[in-house]
């Protein structure tokens, strides 16, 4: 990974391990991870070999995670107890401990596998990788009262639900999978073979199909729907729709079946390393996204994919053996007259015959889809806003009017069942914002899922009016969970890394690389 010879990144690492594992830290820091040298290598087709051994450290010990289960303790205590995806089960577990203090109170799900991925990528992966407790408040940073990008079970819980034709209803049921999974799962309900589930090279995706939840039905010309309600916290999600606060949801889930320990993320759990697992139904070691920001050895660029003068330029980053679920679609449906695939308000587009971010790339904004608000609905006009005073949060306005353009492209894409696309992705973005400002159970939040559902509402009424939805199947999802910081949980590990005298990045902030002397 580092340009480093391999024993001064090991002594360097050593000096950077200790100095973010002091008892001094513990309060801002959950976890250190990282792979070594001697126990990593890249094949060819830039997987990791299946005996690679992860490395996790905090201030009361370090283990060696293996992907078969074991946890090798090698000083003091284990810092993962648990790598449980069900726990802090069912929802009411998780209210009366949210943010957990230690992570030896904490659940990493498919911790080796997972931290392994993030560092299998030959220029972008980082030589350590530090986590934020569950409370770390660091606004100066970037942080939010509402935070993600954990390898912590509540961070990583993507709600998940299947719906609708080819589906079998079953209810919530207490089941987990995972977000790599989507991708797959789409494009199997849009008919692609198994065979052409994966990447450009001829390898197999990381992800699988959940044909588990399919029903018997072959489905011929299928009409697939998958929709993102971005950092969509999952507990609160099925809380609210059992509780019939979000009708639209509880529609979806009484014709299908949704999943209470949803849908695992990859770490990093953030935006932009998701979106694009989902859509690829690979790792970020494979896919090339490694984070919403991160660096690249090779061009000496910082890469920064998650914001809105960027986000048409997604497919820059993706490592040349990336197939998105959009190109595997296309190449089994003949091109017509209509879309064959469409990509609603979504970064991660390449190959959608129709795209949101195709018409940012064609407008030549040099600030990308920033340059094009003042084409935006007016927020205050939305019938969707449950709040107008959220309207306040100039993220929250802004993603109520990106939310609004979404279903009035989602409107136009579907006019009738014949010219609709075989398979449409719809991002909505206000559920991220309203988790930020508020953190998961807030009113925000909760009101930012409101103004989701009320626009899914008013799309199954559009479908209904055509009397095609139940000709139609649907995915939910999310990318990442989410967890309340606490204010009065603050302060940075740079110093203690600066008072090192050793020249590093901490992008993120947690990617930290080591450089060169100058």
């Amino acid at each position: 990974m580092s340009t480093l010879p391999a024993a001064q990144v090991s002594s360097r690492r050593e000096s950077i391990i200790a100095a973010l594992t002091s008892p001094d830290l513990a309060p801002i820091v959950d976890l250190v991870v990282w792979v070594d040298d001697g126990e990593r290598s890249v094949s060819g087709n830039g997987t990791s070999d299946a005996g690679q051994v992860a490395m996790a450290a905090s201030h009361v010990g370090r283990v060696r995670l293996h992907q078969d289960g074991r946890h090798e303790v090698l000083v003091g205590l284990d810092p993962i107890t648990r790598e449980d995806p069900m726990a802090f089960l069912p929802y009411d577990r998780e209210c009366v401990m949210p943010s957990p203090l230690s992570s030896r109170d904490n659940s990493y799900p498919y911790a080796a596998a997972r931290i392994i991925s993030l560092f299998t990528d030959p220029t972008r992966s980082p030589d350590v990788a530090v986590l934020h407790t569950p409370r770390h408040f660091f606004p100066e940073q970037g942080g939010h009262v509402g935070e993600h990008g954990s390898l912590d079970v509540i961070q990583s819980r993507a709600p998940l639900l299947l719906s609708g034709r080819g589906v079998a209803a079953r209810g919530i049921v207490d089941e987990h999978v995972r977000l790599v999974d989507v991708g797959p799962t789409l494009a199997a309900l849009a008919g692609v073979p198994d065979g052409d589930l994966r990447d450009a090279a001829g390898d197999p995706l990381d992800g699988s199909v959940l044909a588990a939840y399919f029903d018997s039905e072959a489905l011929v010309e299928p009409k697939v729907i998958g929709i993102l309600w971005d950092g969509a916290h999952c507990g609160d999600l099925l809380h609210m729709a059992e509780s019939g606060e979000l009708p639209g949801l509880a529609r979806l889930i009484d014709k299908g079946v949704a999943l209470r320990g949803g849908a695992v993320a990859q770490f990093p759990s953030v935006t932009l390393t998701n979106h694009t697992s989902i859509l690829t139904g690979l790792g970020p070691g494979r896919h090339g996204v490694l984070g919403n920001v991160f660096y690249d050895r090779e061009t000496g660029e910082q890469i920064v994919p998650n914001n809105s003068s960027t986000w048409h330029r997604s497919a820059e980053w993706l490592r040349p053996a990336v197939r998105t679920v959009f190109e595997m679609v296309n190449s089994i449906v003949p091109q017509g007259n209509s879309p064959r695939t469409a990509c609603v308000n979504e970064a991660v587009d390449r190959g959608a015959d129709y795209s949101t971010m195709a018409m940012v790339r064609a407008s030549g904004s040099s600030s990308g889809a920033a340059g094009l608000n003042d084409q935006l609905p007016d927020a205050h006009a939305s019938v969707h806003v449950h709040d107008k005073a959220h309207l306040a949060d100039s993220y929250f306005s802004w993603c109520s009017q990106v939310d609004d353009l979404g279903l009035e492209q989602m409107r136009q894409l579907w006019q009738s069942l014949d010219s609709a696309p075989r398979l449409t992705w719809w991002a909505n973005i206000v559920s991220d914002a309203g988790h930020h400002a508020g953190g998961p159970r807030s009113e925000v939040a909760r009101d930012s899922l409101r103004d989701s559902d009320s626009r899914l509402v008013s799309f199954l009424d559009h479908l209904d009016g055509l009397g095609i939805t139940d000709q139609v199947t649907f995915l939910l999802t999310a990318d990442h969970g989410f967890e309340g910081s606490d204010s009065t949980v603050t302060g940075s590990w740079g110093p203690a890394l600066d008072g090192l005298g050793i020249p590093y990045r901490d992008e993120g902030p947690g990617f930290i690389y080591l450089l060169a002397d100058d």
